[in-house]
């Protein structure tokens, strides 16, 4: 079998085990060569190192993830691509392909019975359409794991790494910031992939936190006013938590001057420090 990455070898594949093309699960698989060994490399796997890959493909990424971690746990959910796997990762003894969703997985399960005593990193080329919960869960659930190295749509990448105070800054990227320590890769054109999708991609990396970024005496509330602040972004932080907390403007004035926060800010403008003071002045009262 020829390279992975090449059109007619990966065509062959698919016609041998009448494979098509799923656009209901995102499917794009990278025929770049240049791609897969940067994720791998920049993504952390290395001898010592157990990874978890969400979504295999036809196996390029995941091939070279086995040639450098000591294991490769994948996470499939298309079981059509489980006997093509079979065949074009035949050759590595380190590779698990588990056949499910990863948004059900019992991930801690998996670490803890897989990787007992590696440090464990995450690698995938996520569908566009499930970017964010599947990183919101795997950050959320704080996993033993040191890294989430991921190939995402460039305008997801750019919200998801924006710093907060910034433009491009959302939800997303202050959730993302509250557990990780995020950075753009490098970029991928939409010509690295058969079939070629609309829009470009970049790989970002988030080197997990030991300990959140700020310290707040209610999660629940931190991020009932971080979906709050940015649920109507254009208008101000009085206007928007008013409505999505249930506060009238008169309750909630005291409280922003309280955390130091000028009522008539807009939530792009706000700093991570700036919504854990909001969140503490909040979690007095009964929970959002």
């Amino acid at each position: 079998m020829g390279p992975l990455t090449n059109r007619a070898v990966i065509r062959q594949v698919m016609e041998k085990h009448g494979f098509t093309f799923s656009k209901a699960l995102g499917q794009n698989f990278i025929v770049n060569p240049s791609v897969c060994p940067r994720i791998a490399e920049e993504g952390g796997a290395a001898p010592g190192v157990g990874v978890i890959e969400i979504g295999a493909g036809i196996g390029v990424l995941t091939a070279e993830l086995a040639r450098r971690a000591d294991k490769v746990v994948c996470i499939e959910i298309d079981s059509r691509l489980l006997p093509i796997l079979a065949e074009t990762l035949g050759e590595f003894q380190n590779v698990t392909i588990r056949n499910e969703d990863v948004m059900k997985a019992d991930l801690p399960a998996i670490i803890a019975k897989e990787f007992p005593g590696m440090e464990v990193v995450v690698c995938a080329n996520l569908p566009y359409y499930i970017t964010s919960p599947i990183l919101m869960s795997l950050l959320e659930q704080q996993l033993p794991i040191r890294s989430i190295t991921v190939m995402v749509q460039r305008e997801a990448a750019r919200r998801i790494c924006a710093p907060p105070g910034s433009r491009e800054s959302g939800a997303i990227s202050a959730a993302v910031r509250y557990y990780s320590e995020p950075r753009i890769l490098f970029p991928v054109s939409r010509g690295s992939f058969l079939p070629a999708p609309e829009v470009d991609s970049s790989v970002i990396r988030l080197d997990v936190l030991s300990a959140p970024a700020v310290q707040v005496k209610s999660q629940e509330t931190f991020f009932a006013v971080v979906r709050g602040a940015f649920s109507q972004r254009r208008k101000t932080i009085l206007n928007t938590l008013s409505a999505a907390l249930g506060l009238t403007k008169e309750e909630l004035r005291p409280l922003l001057e309280a955390a130091g926060v000028s009522p008539g800010v807009r939530a792009e403008e706000l700093t991570l420090p700036q919504f854990a003071a909001i969140s503490d002045q909040l979690s007095g009262r009964a929970e959002p």
